[in-house]
């Protein structure tokens, strides 16, 4: 599942990496004297108590690099803090704060982070009373630490934890977790039964006989899966108990922390208010899924009436692939599983950043938003953040120029050019001031 990102970020040479690889825990980013020597965004996992983060080294900020590679090291730290849950603002006790220091916490601040203030290199008592000087920062409780001696590096990873509630478990085991959703009564614990080959759930023909969200672990030839078996998710008016509430809750919380997703419909009925509101969840929470036309033994219909059909009935996820089944005869049931495994693989995908830039520098001269006479919209930067779901920050000259008719067009370009065909994408636009990149855009196009 994706991890929440932390971002450490920071002047040169106040020890971010460090840092970095004390809370990491081995030596991943090199640490040398020289301001600069960390360039790209290097990250890795950081767990603690069951739960895990992302966390992310950043170069410095404001750095004046002897290779003149600031405007892309300035580009790495704006993709870093676009994508950032929680950043650690790192200063150095021993030189103070410095005007850099001040231009750094005014960027932080506007930026709405939950943040983390680390002031390094505190490592004797006096320097961890000047650490109090850094209050004037207006970010908060100042932590002083010494990275180097390991000294209150814990205190950072509280923090940072603290600060993120909702970081994900730490999976126990290496296994592909399938979520299977879908209205009341679809037939989600037939079909869990017959991947099981066993009644492992129960199946009753009364709707919401799941309350709860069952994790079922099946291992088949060399594949690892657990199965999230859920509740039938109804219209809200419709929820009228606290058992009913919770079952709805626990859904959720199985569409968040599954790797990809069966959405099961039945083929007998029409697509329901109901099945669009799961479709709907499916797709905010951008988790790679199948559409599972269920209960297939009871029709003969062609298979080509329900693609159509539901491409036209649920389209926020037209992208996503079809598959025919019955749980109760075992047809197609693992053919569905299988191809939402492929899906979870499209998703984690990563595509250079110069083929990016390409795909959206060609979109936007082959078709312009129409939002404003005065004003043209333009695309200064782009690059892939993340994976599963794919993840790319624009930026931009103005975020409004670019209605959300134009964002759903610049996703099926994405679909359509890059690997991601069948999965959903993320797009963010961040506003940047064509001078703070004109250079960055010069050195890219002189490639």
């Amino acid at each position: 599942m994706p991890l929440p990102l932390v971002a450490i970020v920071g002047r040169p040479n106040v020890g971010k990496s460090t840092l970095f690889n004390a809370l990491a825990g081995r030596r991943v980013s090199i640490v040398d004297p020289t301001a600069g020597t960390t360039r790209d965004r290097i990250t890795a996992v950081l767990r603690h108590e069951g739960r895990a983060v992302e966390i992310m080294d950043t170069g410095g900020l404001g750095i004046v690099d002897e290779a003149r590679l600031e405007d892309h090291i300035a580009a790495q730290i704006d993709v870093a803090l676009a994508a950032a849950d929680l950043v650690v603002f790192v200063v150095d006790v021993r030189e103070g704060i410095t005007p850099l220091d001040r231009q750094v916490a005014a960027r932080l601040r506007k930026l709405g982070r939950p943040l983390v203030l680390a002031v390094n290199k505190a490592d004797a008592r006096n320097l961890e009373m000047d650490a109090a000087e850094f209050h004037a920062l207006g970010l908060g409780e100042p932590v002083p630490l010494s990275a180097l001696h390991g000294m209150n590096t814990r205190e950072i990873r509280d923090r940072a934890f603290a600060l993120l509630p909702d970081a994900p478990a730490v999976p126990a085991d290496g296994s592909v977790r399938i979520a299977i959703v879908g209205r009341r009564n679809a037939g989600k614990s037939t079909f869990l039964n017959a991947l099981a080959g066993a009644p492992r759930v129960i199946v009753s023909e009364v709707p919401g006989t799941t309350r709860d969200a069952v994790d079922v672990r099946i291992r088949r030839g060399e594949g690892d899966y657990t199965f999230i078996d859920t509740a039938g998710v109804v219209r809200k008016t419709k929820v009228d108990d606290s058992v009913g509430y919770y079952s709805q809750v626990r859904t959720l919380e199985a569409i968040e922390r599954c790797d990809t997703a069966l959405l099961l419909l039945d083929i007998e009925d029409e697509v329901t208010q109901a099945d669009k509101k799961v479709a709907a969840l499916v797709e905010e929470a951008k988790k790679p899924v199948v559409l599972v036309g269920n209960k297939w033994d009871r029709s003969r219909a062609a298979a080509e009436k329900f693609d159509e059909y539901y491409r036209r009935a649920i389209p926020n996820l037209a992208y996503a692939p079809l598959v025919l089944a019955s749980g109760l005869k075992g047809t197609n049931t693992w053919e569905a599983v299988l191809l939402a495994v492929e899906l979870l693989e499209q998703s984690r995908v990563r595509v250079e950043t110069a083929k990016v830039n390409r795909l959206f520098a060609r979109a936007l001269e082959e078709r312009t938003p129409r939002v404003a006479r005065t004003r043209v919209p333009r695309i200064l930067y782009a690059t892939q953040v993340g994976t599963a779901p794919p993840s790319f920050v624009l930026f931009v000259n103005d975020p409004k120029l670019f209605p959300s008719t134009y964002r759903r067009f610049l996703e099926n370009r994405v679909r359509k050019e890059l690997p991601y065909g069948e999965v959903p994408i993320r797009l963010t636009f961040r506003a940047r001031k064509p001078r703070e990149a004109a250079k960055a855009a010069s050195r890219r196009s002189s490639r």
